[in-house]
């Protein structure tokens, strides 16, 4: 009895997270961040307001679980597990979810974080370093046997930095200038010049008294 009771508790809180986070989503996206209050949520959701901050414990940690689970509909690491994905589907799945509507949230945030040296600040560091770490596994998935793995973490850490750049820059420049901006065709683009590229990642990169040899050569 105890159990079933337990669960039918479990059940009731899981349903009243995910219709709080449904209102938070579309508000959100409809008024912005700062204009939409508690009280908006809970009038939209239908669940009490002093229940929001027992789930989220504030509003920056709300509009990161918002973004996570917006996020996690299109590239749930759980769908990844089975088979090593390729760069050209993670990035399809990252611009499915950009053509959801919602993903101006992850700008929504980065405005909070760079504004803020607090909570917001802190998770998002957090969720870029998630998602770096991500592109990392993927790239040491592929790393060939006999490189040097001190070495080869250093240089697809580095990838990974300037591929969520990448990505991210292309997704801000499609958000603002669509008229412009292919995001399928730019995203593609990126995929391909990792793939042409990525035997030469781990390749010894050139001493610098070297490169200054080569440059006197060349000059």
């Amino acid at each position: 009895m105890h159990s079933a009771r337990q669960r039918r508790i479990d059940e009731i809180g899981d349903e009243s997270r995910r219709r709080i986070l449904d209102a938070a989503e579309e508000l959100f996206a409809e008024q912005g961040f700062e204009r939409t209050s508690f009280v908006d949520i809970a009038e939209r959701s239908g669940i009490s307001r002093g229940s929001i901050p027992w789930h989220f414990k504030n509003k920056d940690g709300l509009l990161m679980a918002v973004l996570s689970r917006a996020m996690d509909r299109f590239m749930d690491p759980a769908r990844y597990q089975q088979s090593l994905p390729s760069l050209a589907t993670l990035l399809q799945d990252y611009e499915s979810w950009v053509l959801s509507g919602n993903s101006a949230l992850l700008f929504m945030v980065l405005t909070e974080a760079m504004h803020s040296t607090g909570a917001v600040h802190s998770q998002y560091q957090e969720f870029l370093a998630q998602h770096r770490q991500g592109l990392e596994e993927w790239l040491r998935a592929q790393r060939p046997d006999g490189v040097d793995p001190t070495a080869a973490a250093e240089r697809e850490r580095a990838v990974a930095a300037a591929l969520t750049g990448a990505v991210i820059g292309m997704h801000l420049q499609a958000l603002i200038d669509p008229g412009h901006v292919n995001l399928d065709a730019a995203l593609q683009s990126l995929a391909g010049l990792v793939d042409e590229n990525l035997t030469g990642l781990w390749a010894k990169p050139a001493t610098d008294k070297t490169r200054h040899k080569t440059s006197k050569r060349t000059s």
